[in-house]
């Protein structure tokens, strides 16, 4: 049997309270990963048929996200989920059974929904309702049963105070058969309505005495739909303590999950400790036996073994193995540390390869540079890359001394084993081996130090 998937994604999410133009609620970020594409992970690793995403307000962004995942479909004015459905026509003469979920409902798991269309399956339901058991049942449309059966699914606005106290609710999550779904639309979205749901077709179906089941969900958050920033924030915390617990399960060490962040994507290894305040984010991969953090923040980092690495901000980097970084240093794109570097307090690197044993203690900017083995790189070192037009980049050797206050003005080239005084500028090659003296004629004047002292204050009092 065919199975098709149809994600709604069309609407802007007006709680959201949002002024950005053309960004819809189903592109906002959880752990630095658009809502949608939650789901979109969540289904792709099932088989579908056909996928279909229906997209409206924002639908260049929508596109964007989700066309490596299916086809796009707009739903020109958003009239409501059934309508949306109707969007998707191009599946109405399929043989099949139909998944219709949302895009806005991040913590949904592929188990649940294999688990959905296993059960519509096996019980050969014309559809199914994925349900679920909540605490607060307010604003949900409720599950009211006759014995096992589902009898209807009442709204909240419908809701008697007998009916408001049922916590067993719709999680906006459905399989139907294909066929009865569009057939079912056609004659639901041809009566007058300024909206349509699809929680009015389950009734009419059940109405018309097709076999409609209800399946209930195992964990109460999958059914969490994000509509407005609080909820954003409870499907966060409940996304990083999922994410967490797993990787702790896995031998990987956190010493306050709460303050822990890590992203779907990344990829912890053993005995790494992840201490508190640490983020990490994107296609990031951390190796064996790390200690990472307090208060680190890394985004799309490869972190090799055995590194400590504390209070820094890391953006596309690589860390080979034994090194000992920060505290409060920062990569930006296209730095690469090799194994047992140093590199200390208050530095920032940026589009540098920094070679094997090389060291950088404290208080330094490194820009555009192939930097060798053993390097010692004094405090205060600046690499000008930059002439106001055009970035350069310099290459300095293997065990080479960069004194305190040096600064090289790129292109240069710097050969091993060569030494540079301390504050001097260098906008010349230094041959390897040889020493680089480049500094102003120091004058002393007697006395002088009380007539600039005078003439400051008499400047003041004016």
């Amino acid at each position: 049997m065919q199975r098709f998937a149809i994600i709604l994604a069309a609407g802007k999410g007006t709680r959201m309270k949002s002024n950005i133009e053309g960004m819809p609620k189903v592109a906002f970020p959880l752990l630095g990963k658009p809502m949608i594409c939650y789901v979109l992970d969540a289904l792709s690793g099932l088989r579908f048929d056909k996928l279909c995403v229906i997209a409206g307000y924002g639908k260049e962004t929508v596109a964007s996200l989700a066309s490596p995942y299916g086809e796009i479909f707009t739903q020109e004015e958003q009239k409501g989920t059934a309508d949306a459905v109707s969007a998707a026509r191009a599946l109405a003469d399929k043989e099949g059974v139909t998944l219709v979920c949302s895009g806005d409902t991040p913590l949904l798991t592929d188990r649940t929904i294999e688990a959905l269309l296993l059960a519509h399956e096996t019980n050969h339901n014309d559809a199914t309702v994925l349900t679920s058991l909540v605490r607060d049942p307010y604003g949900y449309g409720r599950i009211k049963r006759n014995g096992a059966a589902l009898e209807r699914i009442v709204s909240q606005k419908e809701c008697t105070p007998e009916l408001s106290a049922i916590h067993e609710v719709n999680t906006g999550v459905y399989a139907f058969d294909n066929h009865l779904l569009f057939s079912a639309l056609d004659r639901y979205l041809a009566l007058p309505a300024k909206e349509y749901h699809l929680s009015d077709i389950v009734n009419a179906l059940i109405n018309d005495g097709r076999r409609v089941g209800a399946f209930a969900i195992g964990d109460d958050t999958e059914a969490l739909s994000v509509n407005d920033r609080y909820q954003l924030s409870v499907a966060t915390k409940a996304l990083r303590e999922r994410i967490n617990k797993r990787w702790m399960i896995h031998g990987v060490t956190f010493e306050d999950p709460d303050t822990a962040y890590v992203g779907p994507e990344v990829k912890l290894s053993r005995d790494t400790v992840i201490r508190s305040g640490v983020h990490i984010y994107g296609k990031s991969t951390i190796g064996h036996q790390n200690v990472i953090g307090p208060d680190c923040y890394f985004e799309n980092v490869t972190i090799g073994e055995r590194n400590k690495i504390q209070y820094c901000h890391l953006v596309d980097t690589i860390v080979d193995d034994d090194t000992d970084l920060g505290p409060y240093f920062r990569t930006r794109k296209g730095v690469h540390i090799h194994s047992k570097a140093h590199v200390g307090n208050f530095n920032e690197m940026k589009n540098v390869e920094f070679g094997e044993g090389s060291k950088c203690a404290h208080l330094s900017y490194l820009g555009d540079a192939d930097i060798g083995e053993g390097v010692n790189v004094g405090c205060g070192t600046i690499i000008a890359n930059y002439d106001g037009v055009n970035k350069f980049r310099s290459a300095i050797g293997d065990r080479v001394f960069l004194g305190s206050g040096s600064t090289i003005i790129s292109p240069v080239h710097i050969g091993d084993e060569a030494f540079v005084a301390a504050g001097s500028t260098v906008n010349k090659d230094v041959p390897s081996g040889d020493m680089a003296i480049a500094r102003a004629h120091q004058e002393n004047k007697p006395g002088y130090a009380k007539v600039l002292k005078e003439k400051a204050l008499a400047k003041k009092k004016k």
